[in-house]
């Protein structure tokens, strides 16, 4: 007898096959081990429109239209109005945020052709256009962001004061209106409860901490994104450098035989469970991340591997939560679990 949901579950099997994996995902990651990736990140609006949480539907549209047109030379296609799937796929790939209404008027993203530049249109503000590149790469995103902002910047006016800089629907945002960020695995850091004093020293320098999936999202599984707004990319890389060399000390501190029983009871749990929330996904893969980076028999062969199960496993899910639950378990059994 099938499952109640097994011609959703074959649907969605069928969207992910259609759709490619974005580059930032690619075997090509430096320090792969602990960074997964680098992104660059601006805001701005159109100058003339409301912001889009005062503007109506035409409005949004017009911003949507003129965004995608001055795109579309530049190879970029649109993705309006994903499916549930399609919508989680995204997510779990970091090409929206999980405030983008995806369904409603206006909203479109811009993605090119390696899926490795991305627009979003009238998120917070009309335009939210992200670089994300593999592992420490930060430089590398900064430059493709440059490039693709360039081309939106010869035919949109923006919003602008001479005296603010770019106005931003956050007035966190205000000004240049750019976010660098990194998403780091500190596990090493985490396991020795280092990380508040860590966190500390990065607000001093004017960073912030977040979570895998951005401002509202906690950082479980010792996945953690560090972000600057207003510093320079030499202080931002000096910080970046600084986790770095505190990671591989933290994680040089712990015996191999108690990393080999983590990932044991990882993958133990993995064979049995019939239902994972999305905070134990992350901790399990967590700790099978560390193996492969350790090169442990028991994980798979590279830490990139983990990093496209996070990505492509069940974030939100796309009916109810106790599904979701139970085909996360599926993945996991299928990729770590004990046969």
């Amino acid at each position: 007898m099938k499952r109640p949901d097994s011609n959703s579950e074959a649907w969605k099997k069928k969207v992910l096959r259609s759709m490619s994996v974005p580059a930032w995902l690619g075997p090509d990651a430096p320090d792969g081990d602990i960074v997964v990736s680098s992104r660059a990140r601006y805001a701005r609006n159109v100058r003339g429109v409301r912001f889009p949480h005062h503007a109506d539907a035409d409005e949004l549209r017009r911003v949507a239209k003129q965004v995608e047109a001055a795109l579309a030379p530049k190879g970029f296609k649109a993705h309006t109005r994903p499916t549930e799937a399609e919508r989680d796929y995204l997510l779990g790939v970091r090409l929206i945020s999980p405030d983008f209404l995806h369904r409603e008027p206006g909203r479109t993203l811009l993605l090119d052709d390696q899926r490795a530049v991305g627009v979003m249109t009238n998120e917070e503000d009309h335009v939210r256009l992200q670089a994300l590149t593999a592992g420490n790469s930060a430089k590398t995103a900064l430059v493709a962001a440059d490039d693709a902002l360039a081309t939106l910047s010869a035919q949109v006016e923006w919003m602008h004061d001479s005296g603010w800089g770019y106005l931003t629907a956050s007035p966190s945002n205000v000004g240049g209106g750019r976010r660098l960020s990194v998403l780091f695995h500190l596990i090493g850091l985490a396991r020795g409860k280092r990380m508040v004093p860590v966190i500390e020293a990065l607000a001093e320098m004017g960073l912030v901490v977040r979570g895998l999936f951005g401002e509202a999202s906690r950082a479980v599984g010792a996945f953690f994104q560090v972000s600057a707004t207003r510093a320079d990319m030499a202080d931002f890389m000096g910080a970046v450098d600084y986790l770095i060399t505190q990671e591989r000390m933290a994680r040089r501190e712990v015996r191999r035989s108690e990393l080999v029983e983590r990932v044991d009871q990882a993958r133990e749990f993995c064979a049995s469970a019939t239902s994972v929330p999305l905070g134990d996904a992350l901790r399990i893969l967590a700790w099978i991340r560390w193996g492969a980076s350790a090169g442990l028999d028991q994980a798979p062969p590279h830490p990139r591997d983990v990093d496209l199960w996070v990505s492509t496993m069940e974030v939100l899910g796309t009916t109810d939560q106790a599904t979701a639950d139970r085909r996360r378990a599926d993945f996991l059994r299928q990729r770590v679990g004990i046969a």
